[in-house]
């Protein structure tokens, strides 16, 4: 129940991917507007639209850094104190990236199924869209 699980199997390289997951341009487009920088230690903040309960901001800080396989970020927003983890896996078609997204409590149900969703939604249609569009401008 505390926990949400997702992966998905991208056609491109680790690398590529790694670099959409760390720069801040590409992050801002796939995920959210911020001011991210591969550093551990660095707080950052990921800004999108206000809902009830929430300001449109979530509270980031990079916990863990390790290229180009792993990145752990604190995720504080709404009364959230989680971590969501991206762990990049070469295959032999591109790249998995599984996703996890850490430390909800009973309460926070509902929001961990809208979560849930949205996480979905990013990873099966926004960054492969992005990551699609990276590598056509290359």
């Amino acid at each position: 129940m505390g926990t949400i699980r997702k992966s998905i199997d991208l056609a491109f390289p680790r690398l590529m991917v790694w670099e959409t997951l760390i720069n801040p341009q590409d992050l801002a487009t796939w995920l959210m507007p911020n001011d991210f920088k591969p550093e551990v230690g660095h707080r950052f903040t990921f800004q999108t639209d206000p809902a009830p309960g929430f300001d449109g901001t979530v509270h980031s800080e990079v916990l863990e850094l390790d290229p180009p396989s792993r990145l752990v970020i604190a995720w504080k927003a709404g009364g959230l104190d989680t971590t969501v983890t991206f762990t990049l896996t070469e295959t032999p078609t591109g790249t998995r990236m599984d996703l996890k997204h850490d430390g909800f409590v009973l309460r926070q149900l509902p929001t961990r199924t809208i979560l849930s969703v949205g996480w979905g939604r990013i990873l099966r249609k926004k960054l492969p869209a992005h990551l699609t569009s990276k590598g056509a401008a290359q």
